[in-house]
């Protein structure tokens, strides 16, 4: 054993408690003052505890070792799915209210001594998993005991150590979670900023026209609703110099080459490269013979769960997989402008119109090319694309920092919980501060 080592199961850190299964007349329909909320399974989401869908039950049916407290581990132990049992998140919240769970969980409260930082990331690391698979491994009956989990075994550091890893873990959390409520606040940016911009367009010094309940004459009404004067109401293909179809075939898919996009590649505004399938060269020929696409065309999604994405080509070499078309906008039309009017939710309902209840929605090119959209002056397309794009481009930055710190959360776990902890602990501090 490494000096400073010492080897554990997670029962010598941790007791255990199996939560209560309450009956329904035990619950109340509204909190009261002395009331417990119970949590459940499903309250257990992407390694958080979330507050919604919860139950409230009587303050005077839960015991004492059976009210949540800062530092304590919520592991769901039973669900009809394998996916969700032994996932975990641990307890924070500082709230007036009691929090309690549900029988198909247990709780795992730290024992004195030990690091509450340190144990949530026990519960969350690759060893812990490998363990909870085995048990899982075989059995028809999706459930965990807590001795099962208890029995986990690892090789833990000592005391300071453990300290030290786990502010080093939690300050990379604190970085994710400040880079997706960036993500979040830049969606919501996006989202305003192309309701006012597909709405009101923008005045010759780039600025919002009034909105039609203060400046009528300003607006028209069309097939597709109110539009500034200043607009025209056009089919797509009168955006488009050339629109064109994927070739009805399956390609022969290979893990190097030139990407192939498939809907699942596809996010407004962005084609997804890291994962995407690859085809050899002469393939790629094959499936470009109606049109290479180069950049500034726009790959829309006409068919499947995934229908009325549309994402940018961008200078990487692509072709066309299945269930997708290709557009190249015409003379005269920003690729941005367009790309983000078909991104709209007005642009899919009416690509969707009249598609009726359906598994695998199919939209033809040709119903596409004679969908109506937006035509303003091509000064004011350019002014609306680049806004847009502006905000979109801060979006990507903030996932690709988020996917990076992600990585870099579930390396440092790997090796700092599994032995590797001095060198990893010095190179993190040195990075992050600590």
């Amino acid at each position: 054993m490494s000096e400073g080592v010492t080897n554990i199961t997670i029962g010598d850190l941790v007791d255990g408690f199996r939560g209560v299964s309450y009956q329904p007349e035990h619950l109340l329909e509204e909190p009261t003052e002395t009331s417990v909320i119970l949590l459940r399974a499903n309250n257990i989401q992407n390694g958080q505890l979330t507050y919604d869908d919860i139950q409230i039950v009587p303050n005077r049916l839960v015991k004492e070792h059976q009210f949540l407290q800062k530092g304590d581990i919520v592991v769901c132990m039973s669900n009809g799915s394998k996916m969700l049992v032994g996932k975990s998140a641990q307890y924070n919240e500082e709230m007036d209210k009691k929090f309690t769970i549900g029988a198909f969980c247990s709780v795992f409260k730290p024992k004195k001594n030990t690091i509450r930082e340190f144990i949530r990331y026990l519960f969350g690391n690759q060893t812990y998993q490998h363990y909870i698979d085995i048990f899982l491994a075989g059995s028809a009956i999706n459930n965990l005991k807590n001795s099962d989990i208890e029995a986990i075994p690892f090789s833990i550091p000592s005391i300071e150590k453990q300290r030290r890893i786990g502010t080093i873990l939690s300050t990379l959390d604190q970085s994710i979670e400040k880079t997706e409520a960036l993500i979040h606040k830049y969606q919501q940016i996006k989202a305003g900023l192309m309701y006012d911009l597909f709405t009101r367009g923008l005045t010759a010094d780039g600025k919002l026209r009034p909105p039609r309940e203060q400046a009528p004459e300003l607006y028209q009404e069309t097939l597709i609703g109110w539009i500034p004067k200043a607009w025209d109401c056009v089919p797509v293909s009168d955006l488009c110099s050339q629109v064109v179809d994927c070739p009805h075939s399956t390609p022969s898919y290979q893990d190097s080459g030139i990407p192939c996009i498939r809907t699942a590649d596809m996010e407004p505004g962005q084609l997804l490269l890291e994962h995407v399938y690859r085809v050899n060269y002469s393939d790629y020929l094959k499936r470009v013979q109606r049109l290479i696409p180069q950049d500034g065309d726009i790959i829309y999604s006409r068919e499947g769960e995934r229908l009325g994405i549309a994402s940018p080509v961008g200078k990487d070499k692509v072709c066309l997989g299945q269930r997708v078309m290709l557009l190249r906008p015409g003379q005269g039309i920003d690729p941005d402008f367009l790309l983000w009017s078909m991104n709209l939710p007005q642009f899919y309902r009416r690509v969707v119109r009249g598609l009726g209840a359906t598994t695998s929605p199919h939209v033809n090119v040709g119903d596409i090319k004679e969908i109506r959209t937006y035509r303003p002056p091509e000064k004011e397309q350019i002014y609306i694309g680049k806004a847009i794009k502006t905000v979109q481009l801060k979006l990507i930055n903030e996932k690709v920092y988020r996917e990076k710190l992600i990585t870099q959360k579930s390396g440092l776990m790997h090796d700092l919980l599994t032995g590797k902890f001095q060198v990893k602990i010095d190179s993190a501090e040195t990075v992050h501060g600590s």
